[in-house]
């Protein structure tokens, strides 16, 4: 019988490239979420119809 040992390796970014990450999923976060506010399809419509409205974008 054979044993395998899993160590997790951290990977530590500067601070700069940290940043540019959660500005770029701050980005498309709020992109996918304008996007399908104007989306003329209801499918997409009734998929973020929750979302919009916690959000306070208004749909109707």
């Amino acid at each position: 019988m054979s044993t395998h040992t899993v160590s997790a390796n951290t990977l530590t970014l500067p601070l700069s490239q940290r940043l540019i990450l959660a500005a770029s999923a701050c980005l498309l976060g709020a992109a996918l979420i304008f996007l399908a506010g104007f989306a003329p399809v209801d499918a997409l419509h009734n998929a973020a119809h929750d979302t919009r409205h916690s959000a306070a974008f208004p749909c109707h």
